[in-house]
């Protein structure tokens, strides 16, 4: 008979911890989904590591401090599983010397055009070397802070900021020249800061 009652306590725990995981992380999906698609450049891939991150929060759902910040939590965990997954196809990225180089020779900060499409700056965007590229979608199109960012990517707070000032001059360099390919040079501009 206990045996029982502690099974159906132990049901209706797992059910209590299934509604607050669907309410809580449920809704990040989509935006799990952008930021894995651009880990991976490939859906299966992001699909998969979507999957494997719901599966890993779900299973610590626990140690989930109510009313933090459920997105970045899933973040960091997302990135997490991506660098086991890297580590394991033995395809660790790492910043290039020659990557940040570039990125401390620029001093021209162009503007960027007003008639640039979304279409425009995901093109730029993928000009860019991977990490500059990796904290500018973070901190521009997903909302997160500096911490956050740190956190789920596992860097200090100062490299972020580093790396999302260097990432922007150069977005707004790859859009510059985008006008200027396009005949829209002379047209009037406004900066993305």
């Amino acid at each position: 008979m206990f045996g029982a009652a502690a099974n159906r306590e132990s049901r209706h725990d797992q059910e209590n911890r299934w509604a607050s995981f669907e309410a809580e992380a449920m809704p990040h999906a989509a935006s799990l989904f952008r930021i894995a698609f651009w880990l991976t450049r490939h859906q299966a891939e992001a699909e998969d590591l979507v999957q494997e991150t719901l599966m890993e929060a779900l299973g610590s759902f626990h140690r989930f401090l109510p009313g933090t910040n459920c997105h970045a939590w899933l973040v960091s965990i997302l990135y997490h599983r991506n660098s086991k997954r890297r580590r394991a196809a033995n395809r660790l990225t790492l910043v290039s010397d020659s990557e940040e180089r570039i990125a401390e020779t620029i001093v021209f900060e162009a503007p960027t055009p007003q008639y640039v499409t979304d279409e425009d700056v995901l093109a730029a965007l993928e000009h860019l070397p991977r990490t500059f590229q990796e904290v500018v979608i973070l901190a521009d199109i997903e909302d997160m802070s500096y911490k956050e960012i740190a956190a789920a990517i596992d860097i200090p707070v100062g490299t972020v900021m580093s790396r999302i000032s260097r990432g922007r001059k150069l977005l707004r360099t790859e859009l510059a020249a985008y006008a200027r390919a396009h005949g829209f040079a002379g047209q009037r501009v406004s900066s993305i800061d």
